[in-house]
């Protein structure tokens, strides 16, 4: 074997000892979308009545309803929640 070869072959042994293990996308910060694509890790939860994902502690500081999940919800008019 010539010496290029043998440390061609050192080479990528060393690099596939270095690369990173994989990262399981399930354990990641802002993995966990919901139905409307809401981040709840990010505090973000879905109002019906703005159509978009809302912080609800902004969204009452913001429209002046007590800062509470049954007040953002019957604010946004989110059922059954």
């Amino acid at each position: 074997m010539t010496f290029s070869r043998c440390l061609s072959l050192a080479l990528a042994a060393l690099l596939t000892a270095c690369a990173p293990a994989s990262v399981p996308t399930t354990n990641l910060m802002g993995a966990d979308r919901e139905a409307h694509g809401c981040i709840p890790s990010a505090g973000y939860s879905w109002c019906q009545r703005t159509n978009q994902c809302e912080r609800p502690w902004e969204l009452a500081a913001k429209k002046g309803f007590k800062r509470d999940a049954d007040e953002f919800n019957k604010y946004c008019g989110n059922p059954g929640r």
